[in-house]
């Protein structure tokens, strides 16, 4: 299999994860996710590179679904930095099946990516309302942690947060988030 086949598998594979299961009421986001798939993630505090490894690891996660060898997933999927949709989608799962996982309403990966997602402001940008340079310019936003102190703007706002969630790892971001979620806050 040719490097760039085994890519767009894995694309299709991490779109997969979360577009059908009802979230993107039959819309397509291929523009928008491919602009974060091409965005690397980058971060400021140490914490947050445990989301790159968790976003990393998707990689392998694939391989062994599909029977792959780690060699092979290693020498043309593993040789970039952490996409910024590996690592949202690496969250989204952990959030679902760490945290929030209950059998009676399914799996909800998908709704806590749409709602980073809508949260990041680019929730209407479907492929027929792409706009590559306000994508582009949100996703700076975000990797820069320019978002507002509450989190609006960056992946979870959290009200009536003491804390500045610019100064605070993405991963208790998301316990905070998910916390309000629980309590019906969101």
């Amino acid at each position: 299999m040719r490097a760039e086949e085994l890519n767009k598998r894995y694309f299709d594979w991490l779109c997969q994860r979360v577009c059908d299961d009802g979230h993107t009421e039959r819309l397509s986001y291929q523009k928008l996710l491919k602009c974060f798939h091409e965005t690397e993630f980058t971060f400021s505090l140490d914490m947050d590179a445990n989301r790159t490894e968790d976003g990393t690891d998707l990689r392998f996660r694939f391989g062994r679904e599909r029977g792959l060898k780690p060699e092979t997933v290693k020498r043309y999927l593993d040789n970039r930095p952490c996409s910024a949709l590996e690592m949202m989608i690496a969250l989204a799962v952990r959030c679902e099946e760490h945290i929030m996982s209950d059998s009676g309403v399914g799996d909800r990966t998908g709704q806590w990516f749409w709602n980073m997602v809508v949260n990041l402001g680019l929730g209407s940008m479907n492929d027929a309302n792409f706009d590559q340079a306000e994508a582009d310019r949100i996703l700076v936003r975000f990797l820069h942690r320019q978002y507002e102190r509450d989190g609006s703007g960056g992946l979870f706002t959290v009200r009536n947060t003491p804390y500045d969630l610019r100064t605070v790892e993405i991963w208790h971001q998301a316990m905070w988030y998910l916390d309000e979620f629980l309590r019906g806050g969101h």
